[in-house]
Order: C-alpha cells, then sequence, then structure tokens
C-alpha cells in the first residue's frame, strides 16, 4: 500500500473506532439499570457465564489491575448484586458469585442490550453480518498478538 493510502485507511480507522465505540456505549449505558455503570455490568456478564470466579481472574481478562476490580466487586457486592465465598481449602481464595438479585439484573439488562443489539443488526444482511463479525474477530485475534508481541519486547 502507498504512504498516503495508509494514512488515509489509519485515520479513517480511528475516526470510526472512536465513533463507533462512543456511541455504541452510550447506546448500550442507557439500556443499562441507572445504578450500574458499563464495567459493572461487563463484571455481571462474565460471572453469570462463569457462574463463579476470583478476582484474580476478572482482572486477567479484563486487563486491569486488581485494585480497580476490588473497588468494582465492593460497589456489586454493597448493592447485594454478588456474593463472596471463601475456598474452604484456601481462605485466601474469594469466589464471586452472583446473587439472586444480581442474576435478575443480570437477566434484565441483557435482555434490553439484546432488544438494540437486534434492532441494529437487522439492518444488515445475513452476509454483511457473517462478513462483519469475522472481520471483527480476525481484527480480535491480531489485537492480541500485537499485545503479546508488546509484551515481550
Amino acid at each position: 500500500m502507498p504512504d498516503q493510502h495508509i494514512k488515509e485507511v489509519v485515520n479513517k480507522y480511528i475516526s470510526l473506532s472512536f465513533s463507533v465505540n462512543k456511541i455504541g456505549e452510550a447506546l448500550v449505558k442507557e439500556q443499562l439499570d441507572c445504578d450500574l455503570t458499563s464495567e459493572q455490568h461487563y463484571m455481571l456478564r462474565y460471572i453469570y457465564q462463569n457462574h463463579s470466579c476470583t478476582s484474580s481472574e476478572l482482572a486477567d481478562v479484563f486487563s486491569v489491575k486488581k485494585s480497580a476490580i476490588t473497588a468494582i466487586i465492593t460497589r456489586l457486592w454493597t448493592k447485594g448484586f454478588i456474593q463472596r465465598t471463601r475456598d474452604e481449602n484456601d481462605r485466601r481464595v474469594v469466589y464471586l458469585t452472583l446473587t439472586d438479585k444480581g442474576n435478575e439484573l443480570y437477566l434484565e439488562t441483557e435482555a434490553r442490550i439484546h432488544k438494540l443489539v437486534e434492532s441494529i443488526i437487522t439492518k444488515f444482511d445475513q452476509n454483511e453480518i457473517e462478513m462483519f463479525i469475522q472481520s471483527y474477530e480476525k481484527l480480535y485475534s491480531v489485537l492480541l498478538e500485537t499485545k503479546k508481541n508488546q509484551l515481550e519486547d
């Protein structure tokens, strides 16, 4: 690719990526309970899908420091959405699970988000959807590989 074309693609990517993420996050935020942040929702989603996890696991999955996870988990626990259970064999290990209240909130919120995404995705034909998902998965793989390479340097 000629340098000028690469610059145009990079500029378009940065602009679109910023705009899509900003608008997309705002639309999703509107579907969340007013007492829930996007990060908290992602934590509830992860815990729901995995049934149980630890704070260290969340820190790894979301690529944030354990102190940030601790703050989010504490807020969710205070609101009654998650419970903490110590491992019987190793008291240092604390498992996080959703309470009934957290489970209910997650399912209600996820249904609203699903409806939102469905209303958007139906604007595309099946081929466009498949191509988009494949491209997005490839972008994710490339980003992971780039991150891995940077950590190794």
